[in-house]
């Protein structure tokens, strides 16, 4: 890492630790900058009057230790900071209110990009709720969706362990630090889950679980799905906060019904009162979430790779069973991607190499191959070829 490219990181840590000073004001200041945090950085400095005191006193004097301390906690292997103005922003977050500025990663970053579904519910979930998590996290994986919670007791936490056990693709969105776990007893899990998913947070390092931070971390985890399951769930359950956050964002909500003599049922009946899908199988969640799947994919296409993506690419990827196709069949990178990863598994480093194309850009083109059922994801981040059909 370059000299300028520490200065830029630490320009992002002084504003996202910048007290009283959220994510929107950065992403203004931003906009007025062009998107570069420096110059940002200097007209907040130079408006800081209009900040409340903390605010203004961390601006004048920042903690120089505390800055080298999350330098030190970026620069470990697997640890990132995705910011807002790079090409691999999760294009899903651009297009909610009050978006993050920033996300802190543990993990394999790429994973932001896949289409996902939300799994939430109780945390005092019963034995058949934690069943019911298992069983669609299960079948909606094998799908090539990736399983996001927030890493949660009871429903939360039985949705990312089926992913995990299925060597399938995980992420927790969670309320404290990404160098915190809660709650405690979770801590085998968000291992697991850093080593072989990812642990996101909006929260920098060192930052406590508090009361506020779960509802505001509930809106990413609605903001990366393109829909929310709602697996048991009391009338004043946090699920439904993160339901309401779907469909205020536009984005699918499903609820698993249950026994009218069922508090933990109570939540997903108003749920589906108020307009939320019933479901009583995965498939149900596969068949109206596919065709989003495919214009993500082609949305991501078209920001991360140098081929250039045509109106018509975008109309086949809405249409849902042939997302990946026209652009596998005619597309020479496509092609060329296709021949590098051969008949044998391989991992996303490996193709990197092979290649020569950069990581995120290959993650979005698997994406669509393995949308299209030309690509199998394997666990260890690894990728198998399928037959032509």
């Amino acid at each position: 890492m370059t000299m300028d490219d520490l200065e830029e990181l630490r320009a992002w840590l002084i504003a996202l630790r910048t007290p009283n000073f959220g994510p929107g004001g950065l992403r203004a200041r931003l906009d007025a900058a062009n998107g570069d945090i420096q110059t940002a950085l200097e007209q907040l400095r130079r408006h800081a009057a209009s900040l409340e005191a903390p605010a203004q006193a961390w601006l004048a004097h920042p903690d120089q230790g505390q800055l080298d301390a999350d330098l030190a906690w970026l620069a470990e292997p697997g640890h990132c900071l995705l910011r807002c103005t790079e090409a691999d922003f999760p294009p899903l977050l651009e297009n909610i209110p009050q978006p993050p500025a920033a996300l802190f990663v543990v993990g394999d970053s790429s994973l932001l990009l896949y289409p996902q579904v939300a799994v939430v519910g109780a945390r005092a979930a019963s034995s058949s709720g934690r069943a019911h998590a298992r069983a669609f996290a299960m079948a909606l994986a094998d799908a090539g969706f990736a399983i996001t919670s927030g890493m949660a007791d009871g429903i939360d936490g039985a949705a990312h362990l089926a992913a995990l056990d299925a060597g399938a693709k995980t992420l927790a969105v969670i309320g404290t630090g990404p160098d915190r776990v809660y709650p405690r007893k979770h801590h085998a899990l968000a291992r697991r889950i850093a080593a072989e998913g990812a642990m996101v947070s909006e929260f920098p390092p060192g930052t406590a679980a508090r009361p506020d931070h779960f509802p505001r971390r509930n809106r990413i985890i609605s903001g990366l799905s393109l829909g929310t399951l709602v697996i048991e769930a009391g009338l004043n359950s946090g699920s439904l906060i993160t339901a309401r956050l779907a469909a205020e964002q536009g984005r699918e909500v499903f609820a698993l019904p249950g026994s009218i003599h069922d508090p933990l049922a109570r939540g997903c009946h108003r749920l589906i009162r108020d307009g939320a899908r019933l479901v009583e199988t995965a498939a149900e969640i596969i068949e109206t979430l596919a065709p989003a799947a495919c214009m993500l994919g082609g949305e991501l296409a078209a920001r991360l790779s140098s081929a250039e993506v045509s109106g018509e690419a975008f109309s086949e990827a809405a249409k849902g069973s042939e997302c990946g196709l026209s652009l596998a069949h005619n597309d020479p990178e496509y092609r060329l991607l296709l021949t590098e990863l051969g008949h044998a598994p391989a991992t996303l480093d490996e193709l990197v190499q092979r290649t020569g194309q950069s990581a995120s850009v290959l993650s979005s083109m698997l994406l669509m191959l393995e949308l299209d059922a030309r690509v199998e994801s394997l666990a260890g981040n690894r990728y198998q070829r399928l037959p032509d059909r």
